[in-house]
């Protein structure tokens, strides 16, 4: 009984899985060091070696595991070795932060409901790597971003939390501004309300 009570009152582990400069993954470290969310960063993974984020994690003595996926004979394979990492490092969530791999059966079955991403658009409209400026070139009024948990299709999955707002001028690098801005708070809160049910 007493293990199960301990199961239940660790706090639980995260890993952020990244590709890039890394200004989410500072986000939700963030948010975990000052409370805002009841957890851990325990792990970054990342595809690129050269990725700024590593430094970002080294900073905040927080490990790391980078890869290439050339060395890897296919998906499954690198994709199983990430699984390795993750089970040896008591992952509880993966927070999607900036990775620019579609991620595969071998993760999605290893981590079923518990892998989040964040995207710049009011999902479902404006899928892909380019929704910023996708949304923009169309003319909306109304940007936003998604926080979502991740199916086998590109930008599926169940809807986390949204947020909204309106822009009525005519400056791409205005939009990309305000959307980032709520990208560092919705972030976070969205992580802590799944937490809670984990």
């Amino acid at each position: 009984m007493a293990s199960l009570s301990n199961k239940m009152n660790r706090k639980k582990n995260i890993a952020i899985f990244a590709s890039g400069n890394g200004t989410n993954f500072e986000a939700l470290t963030e948010a975990c060091q000052n409370g805002k969310i009841n957890a851990t960063i325990q792990l970054l993974i990342c595809d690129n070696s050269q990725a700024f984020v590593i430094e970002r994690a080294k900073k905040r003595q927080i490990p790391y595991w980078a890869f290439s996926a050339k060395d890897y004979t296919s998906k499954t394979k690198y994709e199983t070795a990430i699984c390795q990492k993750l089970r040896e490092n008591n992952i509880d969530l993966i927070c999607l932060a900036g990775y620019m791999r579609i991620v595969g059966n071998t993760l999605l079955n290893s981590y079923k409901n518990k892998i989040l991403n964040i995207h710049p658009a009011l999902l479902p409209a404006f899928k892909g790597t380019h929704a910023i400026d996708d949304a923009f070139k169309f003319g909306v009024k109304v940007f936003g971003v998604t926080v979502h948990f991740i199916d086998e299709t590109v930008d599926g999955g169940t809807i986390v939390a949204q947020r909204a707002f309106e822009y009525h001028g005519n400056n791409r690098d205005e939009v990309e501004i305000k959307i980032h801005e709520i990208e560092y708070q919705l972030y976070p809160e969205a992580v802590n309300s799944i937490l809670k049910k984990l």
